[in-house]
C-alpha cells in the first residue's frame, strides 16, 4: 500500500483546513460538509466567493451543489466507475503530470491497464453523469494545481470502500496534487476526536501511533512501556463482534462513546448481539438505546466538564479545558478506565491528562515534539517529531512513507444490494445539520427545529405513491420496515430515497445493509434496496393502540 493510502487508511487529511479557502478547484465527492462538517463547509463556501471552483460529486442536491461549478450527479454506488472515468480522460489526453509519477510513484502500467477500459461512454452508462460533465471535471481538476480532494462517509460506507478511498489517492497521484499546498486528499473525519482515538491505538490491528500489532517488536516495546503482557493476535471489527456475540462466542462488550443500537447497519442484528452478551458496559452521558441493554451504566463527564486534548481531522492536537463539574457521579473517562484497570489488577494511577498525555508523546513519534505547553493557546498538527518541530501543515512533501506512491488499477464493483420488482426504491443515508450525530436529540432547542424524521423522496415517486408532504410512509428493506414522515423535493433524484439515521423513532438502520467492506469490515450505509407505501393516520393509531 502507498504511503499516502496509509495515511488515507487511518483518516489522516493530508493537508489543513486553512487551506481550503485558498485551493482553486475543490472536488468534493461523498461529503455534505454544510451538513456533516459546517464549519467546513463554510470555507468551502468561502473558498467560492474569492473564485474557486467546485467540483460536487454527489447523488443529492446538497447546499454545496448550489456552490458548484460542475455538479456530477451520479447514481449512489458509482463513485469508483467516474474516478475511472476521470483518470481515462487525464491520462488519454495526457493531461497526467509525467515529471510526478516518474519521480514519485510506481505501478503505472498496472493502473492503466484497468483505467484503459472505462471510456466516458461507459462511465456515463453505469453513473448516470452526462460525457460532456465527466470530460470537464477531469481538465478542469488536472489543469488546475491548487487542487484537492475533499471525502467523508458517502465514499467509506460502502462495500468498496477501501477501494474507493485507493482510487482517489490514484486521481491525486496522476495529477501531482499530494504533496503540494492547497491541494491534497483530505478525509474528514466524522467526530470531533476519531482522529486522535485512532491515533491512539483504538483500532483492532494497531498500537498506538498506528504499530502494526504483527511485529513483535512492536509488541515487546508496548509490553515495556505498560508492564503488561499485550496479546499480538489481530482484533475483531464491529461487524465481527456483533457477529461472535450472537454465534455466543463473544461472551462482553464495552461500549464507550459509541450507540450502535441507533447508528449501525441492520439494526435488528445488532440488538439481537447485544442481547445476546452474557455482559454488556455502557460508557455515556445520556442513557442511550445501547445503554438500555447494559448490565452496567457508567456515567461519563462531556468535553466541558473535563481536561485533555482532541485531536481533529486535519491532525490538530488542541487542548480542552474543564469549564464546569460534572454532575452527579460522572467522572471523565480517563479517571474511570484507570479505576477500573485498577480494579481488574493492572495498576494505573496517574495524577492529570497532562501526566497522561506526557506517556502517549513518549511512545508515538508523531506526537514527541507536542506539549501541553505548546498548545496552551494553538494546537500542532502531527508530524511534530521533537520540540523544536513547527508541526507539519501538509503531508508528503518530501515524499511518501514507503518510498514511491504506488498506483493501483481499481475495478468498479457494484453494491452489494441494488433495486428489484420488490424492492424498486435505493435508499441512501446520511446526517442532518440539526442532529449532528445523533447526540442533539437531547437539546430542546434543537428538537424543536427537527422533532421527527422527513424522508426525502422525489415528486416523480412521491406521485406514483400519492404521498404528499409531510405524509406518513412505511420504508421496508429486506431486513425491517419502519414509518417515517416525507418531504417531497427534487433534491433526490427519481428512484432515490435519503433519510438520516438520527431518530429512533425511525430508526432508518433497522433497513440499512450489513455487507461490508473486506478491508475495514465498514458496512454499506449509503445503499441498499426498499419499497415505500403510504401509510394512512388511521393505521398508525391502530398499530399503536394494538401495542
Amino acid at each position: 500500500m502507498a504511503g499516502l493510502a496509509a495515511t488515507l487508511g487511518s483518516g489522516a487529511m493530508t493537508n489543513s483546513i486553512g487551506e481550503i479557502e485558498f485551493n482553486d478547484v475543490l472536488f468534493i465527492i461523498g461529503s455534505n460538509a454544510p451538513e456533516a462538517h459546517p464549519i467546513i463547509g463554510n470555507k468551502m463556501k468561502r473558498a467560492t466567493l474569492r473564485g474557486a471552483k467546485l467540483i460536487v460529486v454527489d447523488p443529492r442536491r446538497t447546499e454545496l451543489a448550489d456552490y458548484a461549478h460542475l455538479w456530477l450527479r451520479l447514481k449512489p454506488g458509482t463513485d469508483n466507475a467516474l474516478v475511472n472515468g476521470l483518470l481515462y480522460l487525464i491520462i488519454s489526453n495526457d493531461w497526467h503530470d509525467k515529471a510526478y509519477l516518474d519521480e514519485r510513484c510506481e505501478g503505472f502500467d498496472d493502473l492503466w491497464k484497468v483505467v484503459r477500459e472505462y471510456p466516458p461512454e461507459r462511465v456515463s452508462q453505469i453513473t448516470g453523469v452526462p460525457v460532456e460533465q465527466i470530460h470537464a471535471a477531469a481538465e478542469l481538476y488536472a489543469h488546475t494545481p491548487k487542487a484537492g480532494i475533499f471525502y467523508t462517509l458517502g465514499i467509506t460506507e460502502h462495500t468498496t470502500g477501501t477501494a474507493n478511498v485507493m482510487n482517489l489517492a490514484n486521481l491525486a497521484m496522476v495529477t501531482g496534487h499530494i504533496g503540494v499546498e492547497n491541494a491534497g486528499v483530505n478525509p474528514l473525519r466524522g467526530q470531533n476526536n476519531v482522529q486522535g482515538s485512532c491515533d491512539m491505538g483504538a483500532l483492532p490491528n494497531v498500537f498506538p501511533g498506528y504499530k502494526s500489532i504483527g511485529d513483535p517488536a512492536n509488541v515487546a516495546f508496548f509490553e515495556q512501556a505498560y508492564g503488561v503482557k499485550l496479546s499480538d493476535k489481530m482484533g475483531l471489527r464491529i461487524p465481527e463482534m456483533l457477529d461472535m456475540a450472537v454465534y455466543g462466542k463473544l461472551k462482553a462488550m464495552y461500549v464507550m462513546g459509541e450507540d450502535p443500537a441507533l447508528t449501525d447497519a441492520d439494526a435488528n442484528h445488532v440488538r439481537k448481539a447485544l442481547d445476546s452478551l452474557e455482559f454488556l458496559v455502557a460508557q455515556n452521558l445520556f442513557m442511550t438505546e445501547t445503554a438500555k441493554y447494559a448490565d452496567v451504566f457508567l456515567p461519563a463527564a462531556c468535553y466541558a466538564e473535563k481536561d485533555g486534548t482532541f485531536t481533529n481531522t486535519e491532525r490538530r492536537v488542541q487542548r480542552v479545558r474543564k469549564a464546569v463539574e460534572p454532575p452527579g457521579q460522572c467522572r471523565a473517562d480517563w479517571q474511570i478506565i484507570a479505576d477500573l484497570s485498577c480494579r481488574l489488577g493492572h495498576e494505573m494511577h496517574y495524577d492529570s491528562p497532562e501526566e497522561i498525555f506526557d506517556e502517549m508523546r513518549s511512545l508515538v513519534p508523531s506526537y514527541a515534539g507536542i506539549t501541553y505547553e505548546r498548545i496552551d493557546k494553538t494546537g500542532l498538527q502531527w508530524p511534530c517529531p521533537d520540540t523544536d518541530h513547527p508541526g507539519t501543515k501538509f503531508l508528503h512533501a518530501n515524499g511518501f512513507t514507503r518510498g514511491k506512491g504506488l498506483l493501483q488499477g481499481i475495478e468498479y464493483e457494484a453494491p452489494a444490494e441494488l433495486c428489484s420488482e420488490e424492492y424498486p426504491i435505493l435508499l441512501t443515508t446520511g446526517r442532518m445539520l440539526y442532529h449532528y450525530n445523533i447526540m442533539t436529540r437531547y437539546s430542546a432547542n434543537l428538537e424543536g427545529l427537527r422533532p421527527h424524521e422527513l424522508a426525502q423522496i422525489n415528486p416523480i415517486d412521491a406521485a406514483a405513491l400519492a404521498l404528499g408532504e409531510g405524509d406518513m410512509a412505511r420504508v421496508t428493506s429486506r431486513r425491517g420496515s419502519i414509518t417515517t414522515h416525507v418531504t417531497v423535493t427534487d433534491t433526490v433524484p427519481e428512484g432515490v430515497v435519503f433519510m438520516t439515521f438520527h431518530y429512533k423513532e425511525s430508526p432508518v438502520n433497522e433497513l440499512t445493509n450489513a455487507a461490508f467492506d473486506p478491508v475495514t469490515k465498514t458496512a454499506e450505509f449509503k445503499v441498499c434496496a426498499v419499497r415505500i407505501e403510504k401509510v394512512a393516520e388511521t393505521a398508525l393509531v391502530s398499530a399503536a393502540t394494538a401495542v
